[in-house]
């Protein structure tokens, strides 16, 4: 191959080459591809042509002379300027575009290896811009109907290995958000490594780290479309060491699907005291979490074969539970027998259980009544994530209000004052958004090292109250010893996450009659319900349950075991 045909690493360098060509002008200008497509020069273009031009008409001849021999599109770009939008993606940036081009497109393009091809996942942070101007064209169509569709968010929550990637997987693939061919080279790939039945969850478990090891850590984000409503699948991990971020999960849902296993001793040990299934479901509760949906997962499994008899075992296990934590097993509990491997039961019925007569999965949410939500309360964006993409960019659920582009808000608790660039719902940008959706906001006057996870967006007439001391409810779930005042543990309340301290126990509080004890307590101990005084290490956002429940609500954590649960019944004023 000609060096010559490759890019220069210098026009001066390359110029000299050619000047020792001179007589070849002729034959290099024969061969010229007149009938290329011609194209208006971009505006970088424009200005970087003249300076040749003066410096000497010689040079100029050459430099086209190169150009030719590079690629013949870029020979116009000195010669006709005449419009036509194809070539202009090319001459703008001819170098870059040159590696990463047959990556992108082609599937058998570039020296790298298949696995690497086409997981979009895998690329690069650099990469990231393209990654979404890919994915996007899936989504405008949708674009005119999106305000029309009610937004719901919901948690897929359950003990490790119980089925929730591969069921969330397995939705998107239903609903056609995932296509056949993604889905068949991931099967491929999982099928190398030995984990054939893995390739549903990798649809949601998108980092190198999760695939390997088959577990969650981060919460999965994706979405899908039914005929009356737009859904965010949050697909949380259920493993213990990761339920900090599964309670960041939690509260950003509407509604938690509970995924249980059938498997014989699969169920056994996720509700059994160290399994998750509990703890789970009584987080979800915490976050504010109002209908739960109990998939029976794995009923296609030998052990089980759709059996009637189990998972009315489960279901007989689960109840008493469910009710001790706060749900109402006739109003706000559904359960329904699936097979996320198979699908069976997700969006059609299956003939495998005659004795289910209810709706499947996805008919059966989208059948659910609406959440009513008000558009006109207080802003108020609890922050669950930050980075930097072309300024900074934040994420979150937008709890309560209506957020537009340009407005003016104000970052609690540093009162910084901050205008909205841009909006993103799901991906898909909007210029105003209402209360339940997941926003990706970009944001102007404030740097991302200057915003925390748990820090609050809030319009200026009505601010969020903050600070560091209050009065809460607690109902103390689990502990082995007895608490007294000075007892630490962690707080996490809506997606904040602090260190506390207890340090006043005010009274009592009756189970059955609601009724306080007149003197104060030394100590609290498991299933008793106390009043009592925290103060976190460091200023925090919060609402007293009463005005805001979504940021009233808290989980007490020590030790990876959640200790209580509880509610803000009034803010202190911090004495100086």
């Amino acid at each position: 191959m000609d060096p010559r045909d490759t890019a220069p690493d210098s026009w001066e360098q390359e110029d000299d080459v050619e000047a020792t060509a001179d007589g070849q002008l002729e034959a290099a200008f024969t061969t010229l591809n007149v009938n290329a497509k011609p194209f208006v020069p971009n505006v970088n273009a424009a200005e970087f042509v003249p300076p040749f031009a003066m410096r000497a008409p010689s040079e100029n001849i050459d430099a086209a002379v190169v150009n030719e021999k590079i690629s013949t599109m870029d020979v116009s770009e000195s010669t006709v300027p005449v419009e036509n939008g194809d070539t202009e993606m090319t001459a703008e940036e001819p170098w870059d575009q040159k590696d990463e081009e047959p990556t992108e497109e082609e599937p058998g393009g570039g020296d790298r290896g298949p696995g690497e091809l086409a997981t979009p996942e895998d690329t690069a942070p650099e990469m990231m811009e393209e990654e979404e101007e890919v994915l996007v064209p899936k989504v405008p169509p949708i674009q005119p109907d999106a305000p029309k569709k009610e937004h719901i968010n919901v948690v897929f929550i359950g003990h490790v290995d119980a089925g929730k990637s591969t069921i969330g997987g397995q939705i998107m693939y239903l609903t056609g958000m995932v296509d056949k061919r993604t889905l068949e080279k991931y099967e491929r790939e999982a099928k190398e490594k030995n984990r054939e039945t893995w390739y549903l969850s990798w649809a949601l478990d998108t980092n190198q780290e999760e695939r390997d090891k088959g577990k969650t850590v981060e919460v999965g984000r994706a979405y899908f479309e039914t005929d009356k409503k737009h859904f965010t699948i949050l697909d949380a991990p259920g493993h213990k060491s990761f339920v900090p971020n599964m309670i960041g999960g939690a509260s950003q849902a509407d509604l938690a699907v509970l995924v249980i296993s059938a498997r014989k001793g699969e169920f056994e040990t996720g509700f059994e005291k160290g399994g998750q299934t509990r703890e789970h479901a009584m987080l979800a509760k915490t976050a504010g979490v109002k209908h739960l949906i109990v998939l029976v997962n794995k009923m296609d499994d030998p052990t089980v074969n759709w059996s009637l008899e189990r998972y009315e075992e489960c279901k007989e296990k689960l109840v008493p539970f469910l009710k001790k934590v706060g749900f109402n097993p006739k109003k706000d509990i559904h359960f329904m027998p699936c097979s996320g491997l198979t699908g069976a039961n997700l969006k059609e019925s299956t003939d495998m259980c005659p004795w289910y007569t209810g709706l499947p999965f996805i008919p059966h949410l989208d059948s659910l009544p609406n959440f009513n939500r008000s558009s006109d309360g207080p802003v108020r964006l609890p922050i669950v994530d930050k980075y930097k993409d072309m300024g900074t960019v934040v994420l979150g659920k937008l709890e309560s209000g209506s957020i537009s582009k340009a407005q003016q808000l104000v970052m609690m608790p540093n009162r910084h004052v901050v205008e909205v660039l841009s909006l993103l719902s799901d991906d898909v940008e909007t210029d105003d958004a209402g209360p339940g959706e997941n926003l990706k906001l970009r944001l102007k006057g404030i740097e991302e090292e200057e915003i925390l996870p748990g820090f609050i967006l809030c319009n200026s007439d009505s601010l969020c109250h903050s600070g560091r001391t209050f009065d809460a409810q607690i109902v103390i779930i689990e502990h082995k010893s007895i608490i007294c005042p000075g007892y630490n543990a962690v707080l996490h309340i809506h997606t904040c996450i602090e260190e506390v301290q207890i340090t006043a126990l005010i009274c009592l509080v009756d189970k059955k009659t609601g009724e306080k004890s007149k003197t104060r307590p030394r100590f609290v101990k498991q299933d008793q319900v106390c009043i009592a005084r925290l103060r976190t290490a460091g200023t925090i956002c919060l609402e007293t349950f009463k005005d805001f429940p979504q940021m009233g609500r808290f989980t007490l954590r020590d030790e990876g075991k959640t200790i209580a649960i509880g509610k803000v019944l009034k803010l202190v004023a911090e004495r100086d």
